[in-house]
């Protein structure tokens, strides 16, 4: 077995310079703009072009179907990935882990860009970009929660939530960055050269991109955090049987800080992340993808308007975000929750009767009012609460699945039980009660879970 003595002033996490705590930071956003530019590179891609270049002998209807079914893949792999990723973080260490991440999510971004389509290659070409897509997915499923697990076991205790929020700025980043290039794609270049090469150069931009996190992350030093885990030896977790041995071999403080976080049983913070998450990710898939086709569709506006009621609401989002992660290290983490799910649940009929007024600023005022409060005030509190509720041994695991998990049963699934929820009942209030229900059970995550700010981060167990 290996030699696990560790001194009990052990547990507490190593001094980080100012600089090394910068270039987390900046890792941290840019991995989850890279993310987030990937999936909506491809997500926008597969609503405009895909269809044409890689399903082309079967009905429009049908090659969007299945270019929209490759980027329901992604999803799959996300959760594949949490759980493969997952473990080994919390056991290698979450430098290793994003270094990989970031570099399988660029290679596979690029290499889209460079793939033959159906009319080079016939039926490989959608099987290899449903192969690029599936490892796309794998690499992203673990760079968010990794990114968040880093950022918060790098900050100062008193500054974690605003530290933490970083990893939210870089979905709005990735987000404007990827509509941005397609957008000056789509205004500058006819549709024969969209179809023969432009669509190829988001995918290509990408590489830079990588190229420069990947640098970024090879610098990086070892989270504090994890370096300074009772079970960790020379770098690596110790196994199950390896700490229960640890345990029988040391004195009675040290054994007592190995054995809660081996011998406490798991889940009631795992369900309780859980609900915290719905409330984002369900209105998340509400705002920011239902909404968009349900105003463009039933409401006599511009289709432009939603989608530039994101992007102002994503800019706004760029004070919002690093706000309401200040106010969390003010007032606490717990409380918060409460008031902001709370008053998206309040705000939920009025900011839908905005939005169906069918007026320009109805329809900007409730999309921006409700991505900032439902959604990305939200995402900042989530950023750092998931992190403190869970202890140092699986603290990357549990985070991983709780989001992705999270994300499937609310993003995925919300938007499909809203289009029938309105069809059936031909009004918009269903999607108001909708905003409701996602809140409530966030709120009432909220009032169960113990407060965490300030929570020593190196502690093995879980805070419930």
């Amino acid at each position: 077995m290996k030699d696990s003595a560790v001194s009990a002033e052990q547990t507490r996490p190593a001094e980080r310079t100012t600089g090394d705590l910068a270039r987390a930071a900046v890792s941290g956003w840019l991995g989850t703009a890279m993310e987030f530019m990937d999936f909506q590179l491809y997500s926008l891609a597969a609503a405009i072009v895909f269809n044409k270049l890689f399903f082309p002998d079967v009905s429009p209807a049908i090659g969007l179907i299945a270019a929209m079914a490759t980027y329901g893949v992604g999803y799959v792999a996300r959760l594949a990935g949490a759980v493969y990723f997952g473990r080994m973080g919390d056991r290698l260490g979450r430098k290793k882990v994003l270094y990989i991440t970031v570099l399988l999510m660029g290679a596979s971004t690029t290499l889209i860009g460079v793939l033959p389509t159906y009319g080079t290659i016939g039926i490989m070409a959608p099987v290899l970009l449903v192969v690029l897509r599936l490892a796309q997915g794998f690499g992203a499923g673990a760079e968010i929660a990794g990114a968040t697990v880093l950022l918060a076991e790098y900050a100062p205790a008193k500054r974690r939530g605003l530290v933490s929020s970083l990893v939210s700025l870089g979905t709005n980043s990735g987000t404007l960055a990827a509509s941005g290039l397609w957008a000056v794609l789509l205004a500058v270049l006819t549709e024969d050269q969209l179809l023969s090469w432009g669509w190829r150069l988001p995918f290509l931009l990408s590489f830079a991109m990588m190229l420069f996190a990947v640098w970024l992350r090879r610098g990086l030093k070892e989270s504090p955090v994890f370096e300074e885990r009772a079970d960790v030896v020379d770098g690596v977790a110790l196994d199950r049987d390896e700490v229960e041995s640890a345990i029988a071999e040391a004195g009675e403080q040290q054994g007592g800080v190995l054995a809660a976080g081996v011998r406490q049983r798991k889940g009631r913070a795992f369900f309780l992340a859980l609900a915290l998450r719905f409330g984002q990710a369900g209105n998340s898939g509400l705002i920011q993808t239902f909404l968009v086709g349900y105003i463009a569709t039933n409401l006599a506006v511009d289709r432009s308007v939603p989608t530039d009621a994101i992007v102002y609401g994503s800019l706004v989002g760029f004070a919002t975000v690093p706000f309401v992660g200040l106010l969390g290290d003010r007032v606490g983490r717990r409380v918060l929750y409460l008031v902001v799910s709370a008053l998206t649940m309040v705000l939920a009929f009025p900011v839908m009767l905005l939005i169906t007024s069918g007026t320009t600023p109805g329809v900007m005022i409730g999309m921006v009012l409700g991505l900032n409060v439902g959604v990305l005030g939200l995402f900042s509190l989530e950023s750092v609460t998931m992190a403190e509720l869970f202890g140092a041994r699986t603290r990357f695991t549990q985070l991983a699945l709780a989001k992705e998990i999270g994300g499937i049963l609310a993003t995925a699934i919300g938007p499909v039980l809203a289009a029938t929820l309105t069809a059936v009942t031909g009004s918009w209030w269903p999607i108001a009660a909708m905003l409701v229900v996602y809140s409530l059970i966030t709120f009432v995550g909220a009032y169960l879970a113990p407060e965490t700010r300030g929570r020593d981060l190196v502690r093995l167990e879980d805070a419930v």
